[in-house]
């Protein structure tokens, strides 16, 4: 890290949901940030907004608009974002959050605290329909944790890392990833092998589940995206309680897709690993048709949870 704070290009993949995008765009410029900021924003398989009513912006922010030159998906367009990146550093934001006024600063000085750090992280507060819950992480994150636990706390939209750091990781965000579900879990399992993840104690990303997800009502997607890491990574099954719950969101996820057959493989999988895994629960209980899963991941949504 040099002593100058560092220029930071903020990546944002969208398929074009215009007010929620400059919403986004909006809190990025309104970092209380010294150092220069870039916002790249890739249109993937969608119509390229100049988004000309937003300039221009404040102090040094810059704003680029492109299309996504890769493979579709959310995987590709963060690649294409990562090679027509100017910073030093590299940050995400899905295009439906926010940061907070003092996120890079705050990320930037944790940093000069623990310079051997492969990325920073920080905490969240995650909106949904009905109130607002803060998400904190560990100050420090090491690859054991996150073989025991996708660490939920640690959101894509607070990604911190050195843009020269992911040059250099083969094939940047895995593309290969079925419809690009779970590629932000995949880069912390990479990347963690070569230092650990740091995290700023306090919410500095407003999270928004008050909205429909890209995923919802996916399910077919997400159970082929968790299925190929845990194949890619094999390690992830050699902790029990993660290994189960992994493969109860399979499951769940093959559940809701219709897939009874293969839902119900994977929840003995499950219960072969944690005869406990409530998501194995979840499973049966979507299997039955008494409730649907889009009410049971709405009832987890309510308080900040996922499946």
């Amino acid at each position: 890290m040099s002593a100058v704070e560092p220029s930071v290009t903020a990546v944002i993949a969208t398929r074009g949901r215009g007010e929620l995008l400059r919403r986004a765009v909006r809190s990025i410029a309104a970092q209380e940030y010294s150092g220069p900021i870039e916002i790249v924003i890739v249109y993937d398989q969608c119509d390229i907004d100049l988004l000309e009513d937003l300039l221009p912006l404040p102090g040094d922010v810059v704003l680029r608009t492109m299309a996504n030159t890769r493979t579709p998906g959310l995987a590709g367009g963060r690649n294409t974002g990562i090679g027509a990146a100017a910073g030093e550093l590299l940050a995400f934001c899905d295009d439906d959050d926010e940061w907070t006024p003092t996120k890079l600063r705050e990320q930037v000085a944790l940093w000069a605290r623990f310079p051997g750090a492969v990325g920073v992280s920080a905490g969240i507060e995650i909106v949904t329909p009905s109130e607002s819950i803060v998400r904190i992480p560990p100050e420090v994150t090491t690859r054991s944790d996150f073989l025991a636990s996708r660490v939920g706390e640690i959101h894509p939209s607070s990604f911190l890392f050195r843009r020269a750091d992911l040059l250099e990781l083969p094939s940047g965000v895995d593309e290969k990833i079925p419809h690009s579900y779970g590629e932000d879990y995949d880069l912390l399992l990479r990347l963690s092998e070569q230092g650990h993840i740091v995290s700023v104690e306090r919410p500095l990303v407003i999270v928004h589940w008050d909205r429909t997800s890209y995923f919802a009502g996916r399910w077919e997607p997400m159970a082929r995206g968790l299925g190929f890491l845990l194949e890619k990574h094999q390690d992830l099954l050699l902790d029990d309680a993660n290994a189960a719950r992994m493969c109860g969101q399979v499951a769940f996820a093959y559940a809701a897709a219709g897939a009874k057959d293969s839902a119900r493989q994977w929840a003995r999988r499950a219960r072969r690993r944690r005869a406990t895994e409530p998501r194995v629960a979840l499973t049966w209980l979507a299997l039955s048709g008494l409730v649907s899963p889009e009410r049971i991941v709405a009832a987890l949504n309510r308080r900040g949870r996922g499946i």
